[in-house]
């Protein structure tokens, strides 16, 4: 992936440079003239620099003289996520992202991207992962390879695809090989950050840690979950639902072999010849509102299942969202040899 400043151009540059620089951009050949703080203030394309010569402008003149004012941009604390889907539909490859002072401190390249979502990503992986024993006895089972890249990295992947860029990682067990692998993702134009979790702490009680969230909603998934979830459908029906939190869940459908009576004190009500009941079971991913968080307790062990059960007491709406597409929970050495083997035919 292209690092953003490469398509970022500073003002009063001569057109010769600007015409060097789409051409290394190649098929993302647009570029954003900014002030010495990266402030936008307008872009170029091939097309601006050949209407520019056309027009008698010399090569060795500063790039001001064809600018192109107001291009797209989003801010991005500040966005409705339709616009994102409107850019999308509407062909419109690359897109800025601006801070509250103007400035460009992202590209959105939908080559690379398919989504933005507004979301802070939390990722789980601070468990010991005793049942993958003796593997984990050396190495986080968030580092274990899954093909060709660790179990995290596909995950963190899986999300950057959805245009996601701010991570919070929880790390105990052998954190700080997860800390040195992973990074801080500056180089992939992602922002990682980790929280030490001094004592285990469940599988959600970490959060409480964590002060510095950049969006309003946030997602929540263990580090051992091997997925091709669609997040972009996951946050709009969250969104569209007006859900407090929202659960992926895995549907089992139990077949029963024989006719299933219904009784009410000894008396036959209903009869159900072998009929299939489907059940649902948590995926450990979630999306929560930001302001809900305050019902996690700080510093105790407290696992998603008791922020659930809170919200639901406190009538909060707490939404299903059945899995459609790939799941795997890598739990013990049968699920990790079959994620090797599904990750040769999985797309991501």
């Amino acid at each position: 992936m292209i690092n953003f400043k490469s398509h970022l151009i500073l003002t009063k540059t001569p057109i010769r440079e600007a015409l060097r620089q789409l051409t290394i951009l190649g098929i993302d050949a647009i570029i954003f003239v900014v002030d010495h703080n990266e402030a936008l203030l307008g872009s170029i394309t091939d097309g601006d620099v050949r209407r520019g010569l056309i027009n008698g402008i010399s090569i060795d003149e500063p790039i001001d003289s064809i600018i192109r004012q107001s291009p797209k941009f989003i801010e991005k604390d500040n966005y409705d996520f339709n616009d994102i889907v409107k850019f999308r539909e509407q062909n419109f490859r690359i897109i800025p992202v601006l801070d509250k002072k103007k400035r460009i401190i992202n590209i959105i390249n939908f080559r690379h991207l398919y989504s933005y979502l507004p979301l802070d990503a939390v990722i789980m992986a601070g468990g010991r992962g005793q049942r993958l024993s003796p593997l984990t006895d050396t190495t986080p089972k968030p580092l274990l390879k899954v093909g060709e890249k660790s179990i995290i990295q596909l995950n963190i992947d899986r999300l950057s695809f959805f245009g996601i860029d701010d991570y919070w990682i929880s790390i105990n067990y052998l954190g700080d090989m997860i800390k040195k692998q992973i990074g801080t993702g500056n180089e992939r134009n992602i922002n990682i950050n980790y929280i030490y979790e001094k004592k285990p702490l469940g599988t959600i009680g970490a959060i409480s840690n964590i002060h510095e969230f950049k969006h309003e909603h946030i997602l929540v998934t263990n580090s051992d979950i091997l997925t091709n979830l669609d997040y972009e459908d996951f946050y709009l029906q969250f969104i569209k639902n007006n859900a407090d939190m929202a659960v992926v869940t895995i549907p089992y459908e139990v077949k029963i072999p024989y006719a299933v009576l219904e009784t009410r004190d000894s008396n036959i009500i209903s009869l159900k010849e072998k009929p299939t009941y489907t059940y649902y079971s948590n995926a450990g991913i979630y999306l929560i509102k930001r302001t809900l968080l305050k019902f996690i307790p700080e510093g105790v062990f407290y696992n998603t299942t008791d922020l659930i059960e809170t919200l639901i007491s406190n009538n909060k709406k707490v939404f299903s969202y059945p899995m459609l597409g790939y799941w795997l929970d890598i739990g013990n050495p049968e699920d990790y040899v079959k994620a090797n083997n599904d990750i040769k035919n999985l797309k991501f």
